[in-house]
């Protein structure tokens, strides 16, 4: 069994969110690890296990991720991480996978299924041998006890309940 991690400098963790109805918010988390055991070459056998600090989260406005690691929210301090913990890896057809495991977020822990892109595996500059991911899919906020929000004058939600989620990954095969 082949043990990979994840490779921070060369990942990143990002999510969208609808804001007005009009236009989405980005961010993502800064601080984060990951690792992946498989002993099949495209991955089909893997657990991978993830979690992000919470308190890493990081918008691009430091008011708004106040507000995000805020009990309205995340709840940083009471639920410092997010977390992942796959049940399969399917290949669908192709680079094509289905990735299915239980998130716990914010203490509630539901089944989530994501779309992966395999980006392939190669040998990097250093000699360490590199595979590449994209991951992508979508979870309600108000199924994991994120409901807080706003009305507009207008009477429209300031926040849409629908989060995207977008993953690169690189992974790095432990020797």
């Amino acid at each position: 069994m082949a043990k990979w991690i994840i490779d921070t400098m060369h990942s990143e963790i990002g999510f969208k969110a609808k804001h007005l109805v009009i236009s989405n918010v980005s961010g993502k988390f800064s601080t984060f690890e990951g690792t992946i055991d498989s002993s099949k070459d495209d991955f089909s056998d893997s657990k991978i296990s993830f979690a992000a600090d919470i308190a890493s989260i990081h918008t691009g406005v430091e008011q708004r991720d106040g507000h995000l690691k805020s009990a309205d929210f995340f709840d940083a301090e009471k639920f410092p991480k997010l977390s992942f913990v796959s049940s399969s890896l399917k290949q669908v057809s192709g680079s094509d996978y289905k990735l299915t495991g239980d998130l716990t977020m914010h203490g509630v822990t539901k089944p989530i299924e994501l779309e992966v892109d395999f980006g392939g595996v190669h040998k990097d500059l250093y000699s360490r041998i590199i595979a590449g991911f994209e991951i992508t899919g979508k979870i309600k906020r108000s199924e994991f006890g994120l409901t807080y929000n706003a009305v507009t004058e207008a009477g429209g939600l300031v926040l849409g309940d629908d989060i995207k989620i977008a993953i690169n990954a690189e992974i790095i095969k432990q020797d």
